[in-house]
């Protein structure tokens, strides 16, 4: 039986749809009435994935994330929404630092068919630091690594209150495969985590993840596009013992909104997986069913 609290789904995802509904009209209203056309960001036209772009130097940017996690339910979790802040700020041409904050928002289920609990609050923070060793306008493709270690007081994977730190390393990899449409990218990814739980457990889990995307422009200031992505779970820090996998399709959107400001989004889909000695279909114990992510920024 699905808990009930999990109806309140379409209300999460309806919510990040009409984000996206109404950026269309005002990304027209500034750009069809003659603005010239700007440069590609590569950043995030993609999703999940990402571009490696980091920005130029004396540029700062503000960026609101917010990604919402619906269905593990397995594991428990209905529900997840995982806000973050940040500011970017590039150094050099090559480098550039973003220190943020991170809450989250857990609906949880202890046992099918019982009420769910909500948990909402301040989670910890994080700190980005990208460092571009090939740009895409003067090399073949573009490639950029992204370090971002964390410190947390919630257990992402849970929602439980524990003491949890984190890093995520990434190789970020992109190409304009049409120049000035049709943009593609391919990233790596290794996650590694520990949790320090209250009656003296500690978990410490890792993961990999490669995702690919497309983006083509539209119009001058809408790309759409799509992702596909494959993700590991492992018990321990080196990648131990196989937990679990799962394969994710969905669509991106990316809008520029104004000369400063941009959104995102996507929402990703478990088409494929299995967890370690489970033998139903999915991955509903280490993954979501659905992956949701709303991004928007302000360049000044």
């Amino acid at each position: 039986m699905i808990p009930s609290g999990y109806s309140r789904t379409r209300a999460v995802a309806g919510g990040f749809l009409m984000s996206c509904l109404l950026a269309g009209p005002v990304a027209a209203i500034a750009h069809e009435a003659g603005q010239a056309e700007a440069e590609i960001d590569s950043e995030h036209l993609f999703g999940f994935t990402e571009g490696s772009d980091i920005g130029v130097p004396g540029e700062r940017e503000l960026e609101q994330e917010t990604t919402a996690r619906i269905g593990r339910l397995r594991a428990g979790v209905v529900r997840a929404i995982d806000p973050t802040l940040a500011l970017k700020l590039p150094l050099s041409s090559d480098f550039r630092i973003a220190p943020g904050l991170s809450f989250s928002h857990f609906d949880l289920a202890a046992t099918p068919g019982l009420p769910v609990r909500g948990e909402s609050g301040f989670n910890g923070g994080f700190v980005e630091t990208r460092l571009r060793l090939l740009d895409r306008r003067t090399a073949p493709i573009g490639l950029t690594l992204s370090v971002v270690p964390s410190i947390g007081t919630i257990d992402g994977g849970s929602g439980l209150a524990a003491r949890a730190y984190g890093v995520e390393a990434a190789l970020l990899a992109d190409r304009e495969i049409i120049p000035g449409l049709l943009v593609g990218a391919l990233n790596l990814n290794l996650g590694l985590a520990r949790a320090e739980f209250g009656g003296g457990e500690t978990v410490r889990s890792s993961g990999l993840e490669v995702s690919g995307a497309l983006a083509y422009r539209v119009r001058p200031w809408l790309f759409l596009g799509g992702e596909l992505r494959y993700a590991r779970a492992y018990e321990g820090l080196g990648l131990d013992r196989f937990a679990g996998a799962a394969l994710y399709l969905g669509p991106t959107l990316y809008a520029a909104l104004s000369e400063g400001a941009w959104m995102s989004f996507t929402w990703g889909v478990q088409v494929a997986g299995g967890a370690a000695a489970d033998p139903r279909p999915l991955d509903l114990t280490n993954f979501d069913r659905h992956q949701l992510r709303l991004r928007v920024g302000l360049t000044f």
